[in-house]
């Protein structure tokens, strides 16, 4: 059989994630491969490290890539912390929240859980007054939970988590990058993010942070492989091992640090990925970054509503890197889903459980988050919903967004 030569289609790409890819990322995953323990390959895994710190804003030791996809690093830092019984704690507010109760229960945790309506978040003290109670060994949560475009405010729980010694870990996959998260400042002990999102960077990696909290913890559990291990490490039984090979933070500190023990092999192309993303995001500036998600997610919006469309969520907690649309009564979201995919090579997402059919989500993150796009997407989002029989506000959407363009605009923080 024939097979032709790979070559996808023109896409626009505007869903919470994957996004599209910046050409300078892409270029850099060209460059040729080094042998993992080549001087100049280490090199380059400690300028990535020191690249992670000024992302996660953090002084922490340990800041590197997980191989995997995001919800690897949220394996790797929960594997590596919860032993059979240990008590955790896991608000939800979508269907991320979900993802680390499973993975909590598989690694043996009692899990406790609180639950509020979806396009809502917590009040922190809620959390606080519901750690008191379950007093958990973890708090696990999600910043911002794409499948409802909702932000979790942080801001306090860190450092209440502290005075409980109490460990906080924070899935943070769909806004490092494009939201301030000051890990240090917010006393986050560990923290995940991901590639795919508002780094521009494809899939393939999750950058993780932790502090000397989780470390100490990690050491505790440490198993060294036989056929690497010394004579010591080999005699040194644990009971209390991490579960996991592949996601055990304790050998991949010794792979990342000066040891350079071998663990696994390095994924080459994606860290050079990974690096050249990196720094797109420090020479746009950390700040600047912000503000240009800020900036585009509000054009979008000014433009959706134009249009006579409803934003989903309580706007107070709105993901700034997520925009969340009512699907009108009569419509079918999947056949717009489908029109803009076909006449105009625009993508945009549904949702997951009780929000599936009922929103459609726009994501305007890394390189996705510019003007054209959010453009293209309300011009093709207008033309498929005329074409599905739905009669929006006509013309207003586009021209909406061009006045939030052309007027002068101050963005803080």
């Amino acid at each position: 059989m024939f097979y032709k030569p790979l070559q996808t289609p023109s896409r626009t790409i505007m869903t919470p994630g994957p996004v599209e890819v910046d050409p300078r990322v892409l270029q850099a995953m060209s460059t040729p491969i080094l042998g993992q323990f080549d001087p100049a390959f280490t090199d380059i895994m400690n300028e990535v490290m020191e690249m992670l710190r000024s992302l996660f804003q953090t002084k922490n030791k340990w800041a590197f890539p997980i191989d995997g996809t995001s919800r690897s690093g949220n394996e790797a830092m929960l594997a590596s912390i919860i032993e059979p019984g240990d008590k955790v704690l896991v608000p939800i507010f979508g269907r991320f929240g979900h993802l680390l109760v499973e993975i909590c229960e598989r690694y043996g945790a009692e899990v406790y859980t609180m639950e509020t309506k979806w396009g809502t978040v917590f009040d922190q003290q809620d959390i606080i007054n519901e750690m008191k109670k379950v007093q958990p060994k973890v708090v696990a949560i999600v910043h911002g939970e794409t499948s409802t475009g909702c932000m979790q405010p942080l801001n306090e729980l860190g450092k209440a988590c502290h005075e409980q010694d109490i460990l906080l870990i924070v899935d943070a996959v769909a806004s490092i990058g494009g939201v301030n998260i000051p890990v240090d400042e917010w006393y986050i002990d560990g923290i995940i993010g991901g590639t795919q999102k508002c780094l521009s960077v494809p899939s393939g990696m999750s950058p993780i942070t932790y502090n000397d909290r989780i470390e100490a913890i990690i050491q505790k559990r440490k198993k060294v492989e036989y056929g690497i291990a010394t004579e010591e490490e080999f005699a040194t039984k644990r009971t209390n091992m991490i579960r996991s090979n592949y996601f055990d933070l304790a050998m991949l500190q010794d792979y990342w640090g000066p040891r350079r023990l071998n663990h696994h092999t390095e994924a080459t192309s994606m860290l050079y990925a990974l690096r050249e993303g990196l720094r797109l995001v420090l020479d746009e500036g950390l700040y600047e970054r912000f503000g240009r998600h800020s900036y585009h997610e509000a054009a979008l919006i000014e433009g959706i509503e134009a249009m006579g469309l409803k934003i989903f969520g309580d706007r107070t907690c709105k993901l700034p890197t997520v925009t969340c649309i009512e699907i009108p009564d009569g419509v079918d979201g999947e056949l717009v889903r489908k029109l803009m995919l076909e006449q105009f090579g625009v993508e945009i997402a549904s949702s997951f459980g009780p929000l599936h059919g009922k929103i459609w989500r726009i994501g305007t993150m890394g390189y996705s988050c510019r003007k054209e796009n959010v453009l293209a997407v309300l011009y093709a989002l207008e033309a498929a919903l005329i074409r599905s029989g739905f009669e929006p506000i006509r013309g207003e959407g586009v021209q909406a967004a061009l006045d939030y363009y052309e007027a002068p605009v101050f963005i803080s923080f």
